[in-house]
This record gives structure tokens, sequence and C-alpha cells, in this order.
């Protein structure tokens, strides 16, 4: 898919967009090298789940963030104005031992928590190769048209998403999902309200992605009282935030807006 108007309709309509080359050899081994700098210096428990908005920290991960290539699918999507909402390292190292978690993804909802009025699409890009042995993300195409479907604690030990949340039993189709396998320096996009997760990694092999969530700027945050939500780290990465309903929290080093 090349031209807007087909990855809008293919978007549209099945609410994901499988494999995209983002990155070359030389840039892919860039990004594994910078994660893997991360990891020495935190440890791989942190690395897993709590590499959450090191786009206002680090350079070099708003930088991958803002790619051209990243952007211009969500372009074809979302329209022009474009904000970085939220974004975050996941990463499921093998289960080497036999007190290692197996940590999975529970099938759920992005948007299930986020607290706004809008569509929101999320970018996974690979930092290592990711299939179906290692844990690679599932998705169930159509689903992002059937609203926000309710969601449980999740009672099996394991699960990856700091909220603990799955959708319950009965709501989707699991005969339906299919694999989206990608390989290092490659991305996939899917809607917010896409019926997706993943399984254990079953592998010897790191699967380490990067989770990057996209709004519009006419996208708006919903108030409630009872769960106030904030939005420490969004950024405006192309075009103008005329509506004005999130607040730009660019670094003062960034410069390489569109």
């Amino acid at each position: 898919m090349k031209g807007r108007g087909e990855i809008k309709n293919f978007f549209d309509k099945q609410g994901y967009l499988p494999c995209t080359r983002v990155l070359n050899d030389e840039e892919t081994m860039e990004l594994r090298a910078n994660f893997d700098r991360v990891t020495r210096e935190l440890g791989e428990d942190a690395a897993t789940y709590s590499l959450h908005n090191r786009h206002v920290i680090d350079p070099w991960v708003l930088k991958l963030a803002t790619r051209p290539r990243v952007l211009e699918p969500l372009k074809a999507i979302l329209g022009p104005n474009l904000i970085l909402l939220d974004s975050r390292f996941i990463c499921k190292f093998p289960v080497r031992r036999e007190a290692d978690k197996e940590a999975f993804v529970a099938w759920h909802q992005d948007v299930r928590y986020w607290g706004l009025e809008g569509d929101v699409v999320s970018v996974w890009l690979a930092v290592d190769d990711a299939d179906a042995e290692n844990g690679c993300m599932q998705v169930i195409p159509g689903t992002h048209k059937g609203g926000i479907l309710e969601h449980i604690t999740e009672t099996k030990d394991g699960n990856l998403l700091s909220s603990n949340q799955a959708i319950r039993d009965g709501l989707y189709d699991i005969s339906k999902a299919v694999h989206c396998p990608l390989r290092a320096g490659e991305m996939s996009l899917h809607h917010g309200h896409l019926v997706h997760g993943s399984d254990t990694n079953r592998s010897t092999r790191r699967r380490c992605g990067y989770v990057i969530r996209f709004i519009a700027t006419t996208a708006r945050p919903i108030v409630d009282a009872n769960r106030p939500r904030s939005f420490p780290a969004t950024v405006l990465v192309s075009g103008h935030n005329d509506e004005n309903y999130f607040v730009d929290h660019a670094p003062s080093w960034y410069t390489w807006k569109e």
C-alpha cells in the first residue's frame, strides 16, 4: 500500500495496517544498540515495561518516533496535525528458568482507560524480529468498529499491561485473530479500539517493540472527577495545534518537527 487513500481505506476497514519498513539495516542496528545500552543501565526488569515516555527524555527516542516514514501513514489516517500522546518500550525476554514469569499481553483495547474522545492510532515498531514463536502481536480485524468492550481484571499471572486489564471472555472471536509478524526496523499500526494481545515468548530470542500512540489535534481529553488523568508527555509532531486541547510538552532540544 503506497497511496494515502489506499492506506486509509484499508485501515478504516480492518483497524490495522501490517508491516511497513521504517529503518534501514544501519538504522535498525543503531536502534538496537541504543536500547541495549538502556537495558544494561537500568536492567531487564525496567526494560520489560517501565521505559515509559522516554521520548521527552532521550533525543534518540523522539527522533525515532518522528521519522517521516513513521508519520506518513499516520497523516493519511488522522490528517496533517498530529500529537504524540504517549510511548513505551515493551520487551519480552525468553523464559529462561521455571520460576520466570511467562509474560504476555492480555486481549485488550488501548483506549479503555485513556480518557479521551477521538481516534488513537498506535505504532508498534520492532526493535527485534517479532514472530509467532517469540510472541508477536495478534489482532482481530474489524473489532475497532464495535466500541469499547467490557474489561475485567486479568486473573492469570504475567500480564504486562500496567492496569492488568483483559477483555471479558465471550466478547471477541479468537478464531479470527491474525498474527502481525515484523522484522526489526518495520512497524505496524492499529486503532485504539482494535482488540489485540500477544502470547508468551516461547523462543530463545528477545522480542522488543516500541509502541507510540498518536492522535489528531482535534481529539480531546475527557474530564472525569472520579478518575482524573494527565497527559505529561504530549508533543506536537506535525502541523499545527489550533485546538489546544493538549499542552505541547516538547523538550527544548526538539527542533525537527515537520
